[in-house]
């Protein structure tokens, strides 16, 4: 039998909480179908996304400790401002590489990992980070309203934010869209928050079911 050729293989996106939880396996069935070469790469992207779930709160103890603070010599006043964007944007860095993985060891299960979208995953992380950081600041300064100003200076708050930020950074950019609009105006082909990040049309949402 000849070999499909890509253009013929299926293109559904693989769900979170498949209705198949085997995967399409027989029962028994548990070797690797990738080969020894796609093995290597899934390890190592693995370990390389991982790591941020180490790097992450370490960075937030330093930051909680004081130690940049003293380390740049600023004042309690500039320090609390420092503190409070280092938090969003690690806080969605984190909801991010979570994303990551999750999506990471689906596509892994059901057949779907390739190549070609390293770049998004390893790059996902960062992004949510940014978009944290981006929210916080619009939150901070009164163009959306959601938590009193005072509210976002604790850093529980900062981090619960910037987290569900960087979980659902589709939202949370769908969101900024419709204030960039309210404040600047449409164009004519307006930016389309409609593609998540797994590449579906999801309405807005990032995937995660």
């Amino acid at each position: 039998m000849a070999k499909q050729s890509p253009s013929n293989q299926p293109h559904d996106v693989p769900e979170f909480a498949p209705s198949d939880p085997a995967d399409g396996r027989a029962l028994y069935d548990w070797e690797s179908k990738y080969p020894c070469d796609a093995k290597k790469q899934i390890r190592i992207e693995a370990v390389v996304v991982s790591s941020t779930l180490f790097v992450v709160p370490l960075a937030m103890f330093l930051i909680w400790s004081g130690w940049f603070a003293a380390r740049l010599g600023l004042d309690s006043s500039r320090a609390a401002t420092l503190n409070r964007y280092c938090y969003a944007w690690l806080s969605g860095t984190l909801g991010g590489t979570l994303f990551n993985l999750k999506w990471l060891y689906h596509v892994v299960a059901r057949g779907y990992w390739h190549l070609e979208r390293r770049l998004w995953r390893m790059l996902t992380p960062h992004i949510s980070g940014g978009h944290a950081f981006a929210m916080v600041v619009v939150m901070s300064s009164g163009l959306l309203r959601i938590f009193d100003a005072q509210e976002l200076a604790r850093p529980p708050v900062v981090v619960a934010v910037g987290f569900l930020v960087g979980y659902f950074s589709d939202s949370a950019i769908g969101k900024l869209t419709e204030i960039a609009q309210t404040l600047f105006g449409t164009h004519n082909k307006p930016y389309d928050h409609k593609t998540s990040r797994d590449g579906s049309d999801s309405g807005g949402s990032n995937g995660s079911k």
